[in-house]
C-alpha cells in the first residue's frame, strides 16, 4: 500500500528519526511538513471561517500567561498542559 507520512515541523534542531528502510519501499514517502505547506494568504482565513463555525476551536488549543509567567509556560508546553503558550506583555 502507498502512502505518505507526514513529518510536522516544530522539533528541536539536531532531533534525528529513523525507521526500517522497508516502510518506505514500495512508493511510499516520507515528507517534511511546514505549516501545512500553506499558502498563508488562503490558510489563515479558512482557519478563521472553520473557527467561525465551531469546526475548528483553536482557542482549545492555547493558553494565556503573563510574561512574568514564561517559566511556567516552557514547563506546561513541555510536559503536553499546553499545545501553544501565548505570551501577554503588559503595557
Amino acid at each position: 500500500m502507498t502512502g505518505i507520512c507526514g513529518l510536522i515541523g516544530g522539533a528541536a534542531l539536531g532531533t534525528e528519526v529513523t525507521f526500517d528502510m522497508n516502510t518506505i519501499l514500495f512508493g511510499r514517502t516520507v515528507r517534511g511538513i511546514i505549516e501545512g505547506d500553506s499558502i498563508p494568504e488562503i490558510f489563515i482565513p479558512r482557519l478563521i471561517d472553520l473557527y467561525a463555525q465551531g469546526r475548528f476551536p483553536f482557542d482549545r488549543l492555547l493558553r494565556k500567561y503573563q510574561f512574568e509567567e514564561i517559566n511556567q509556560a516552557v514547563q506546561d508546553s513541555e510536559q503536553g498542559q499546553v499545545f501553544k503558550p501565548v505570551l501577554v506583555m503588559a503595557g
